[in-house]
Parts: C-alpha cells; structure tokens; sequence
C-alpha cells in the first residue's frame, strides 16, 4: 500500500514534486492540502492521510496539546518562512500596530496562520489573550474576508500571496519571520511503518540535496518553479536566496523542538506540563534521529 503523503502546493514542496514525478505512484502518493498546516493534521487524525509535510509551530503545538494522531518523523526545510501581514485593498490598515484589538482570519484552528498571529501579537507586546479570529479556510477565503471587512488581516506566506497583492486584491502590511526552521515532517504512528517511511525519508533526502545544490539553485531550479507555480523569475530568485533544505530529512535538531515551544509558551498558545515538556514524546525515533 503506497504511502499517502500530505502536502501544501507550494515552491516548497519543489523537491517533493521531483520525487513523485519520477516515483510514479508506486511507493507514494501525493494527497494536496490546499487549506495548510490545519488540514494537514485534521487528514491525519481523520486517517486521510499518513504523513504530512507541514509547518513546524502547528505540528508541535498540536502534539504538546496532547494530539496522538502524528509525531514527527523528519525535517524539510532548516530555514525560517517569512510569513506576510496582509490586509484589504481599501482598508485603513497601513502597519502592523494598527491590526490591535481586531479580528484576524485564519484558515483553522492550530494552522500556521493562528500561531504566528499569536507570535506577532507576542512581538508587539498585545495581549495574546484578546486576540480575536475568524476561520477562512484558504487564501481565497482570507483574502474575499479582508476585503469585505469581516477580518482586519491573515497571515500567509510572502511569496505565495505575493501574486494576489501584485493583481491588487490585498496589501502587504508588514512581515514576520518565523523564529524556528519552517517545516517538518510527521507521520502517523501506525500506518506510516519504517519499512515505507525510512527508505521515502533516505530517498526524499537525495532530491532535497540536489535541489539544495549551487548549480540547481542557479537554473534548474528557477525552470521547474516556474513551470509548476508560474511565478515570475525574479520572484524566484529571491525566494531562493532565503530558503535552506537539510542534508538528511531523518533529522530533528532537538533545539528546534525547545525553542518552538519556548515561544509558543512565552505567546500563550500553549502550557507547559509540571516538570516540562519532554522532547522525546515529540518523536518517532524509531524513524528520526534526533541530534
């Protein structure tokens, strides 16, 4: 039975993208999330899905919040996503102290686009107790949400809503940058068995590496991007500039786990049980090392 994968189509699902296209099916099969982190790990619990390529806050909150559904089993991305502020095109929101007090959309609960709320609001000393949010499900929902008044703003990934603010549907307001690397790898603890997922994990590795690599950067990379997602090149170089992807997926660094947690405890999104959390509930590691 082939593994159901889980993924956002976006540039940085590139490497994935390569893998199945020559994969074909018969390992693996790709499962498209359009609505993000949230409906990732919603397909999890709801046997939708067996792994899931994610974003790195909503996967650890989830499972310090006590979901059994997943643990992690991999890292895909080392380095940080710039996460845009985005409000209406004729709204009266130019900054983002102007959002205080106001209602954000998200696309879920526990999604991306909720913690980071939290983490701006920790940033700019608002009380993450008083935030206020409205569930949009996707960025056309956000974006018809911020337009139409019922949402001050959301929260998106820059180069992804980069193409809606270049058409004049919304504006760019500010950005924050996540204080972790950005993305992780889960899986469900039974139906993704190490049989399937180590060898899916050693061979994701290689397209990650090559991916990674200067010359690919250089050409090879800016083709298929443009290709599969139609972003204009200059968007994707610059996009290139910022990202990083690890030698090995079967890697967790145990700091991004302590560091993801600290600030979600500093922003309130989640509590820490007596004594601590213990980094080893957070992984498989029959699957992942953790170094």
């Amino acid at each position: 039975m082939p593994l159901r994968i889980g993924y956002v189509r976006e540039h940085f699902s590139s490497p994935l993208l390569q893998f199945a296209e020559t994969d074909g099916g018969k390992t693996f099969t790709l499962v498209e999330c359009p609505s993000g982190t949230g409906q990732l790990i919603g397909r999890l619990e709801k046997d939708e899905i067996d792994v899931a390529i994610a974003l790195t806050d909503p996967l650890i909150s989830g499972i310090a919040k006590g979901s059994k559904a997943y643990k992690l089993v991999g890292s895909y991305v080392t380095t940080p996503l710039n996460w845009a502020v985005i409000t209406g095109k004729d709204t009266q929101y130019n900054g983002i102290s102007d959002l205080k007090g106001t209602t954000i959309g998200i696309s879920r609960y526990g999604s991306g686009s909720q913690t980071m709320a939290y983490v701006m609001a920790l940033q700019q000393g608002w009380p993450t107790s008083e935030l206020q949010f409205k569930v949009n499900n996707d960025i056309r929902g956000l974006i018809d949400s911020v337009n139409d008044g019922t949402t001050s703003s959301f929260m998106w990934e820059w180069f992804t809503t980069k193409p809606f603010v270049d058409a004049g549907e919304c504006r760019f307001i500010g950005s924050v940058p996540t204080p972790w690397p950005s993305w992780l790898i889960a899986a469900h603890p039974t139906r993704a068995p190490a049989d399937a997922l180590k060898p899916f994990l050693e061979a994701l590795s290689g397209y990650v590496r090559a991916f990674d690599a200067p010359e690919q950067r250089a050409a090879a990379d800016v083709a298929f991007i443009k290709d599969k997602f139609g972003y204009p090149e200059a968007d994707i170089q610059a996009w290139l500039k910022t990202v990083g992807y690890p030698p090995n997926c079967a890697e967790i660094p145990r700091q991004v786990i302590l560091d993801t947690l600290d600030v979600l405890q500093k922003a309130g999104f989640v509590q820490s049980p007596e004594g601590g959390f213990d980094v080893t509930q957070f992984v498989n590691t029959d699957i992942a090392s953790l170094v």
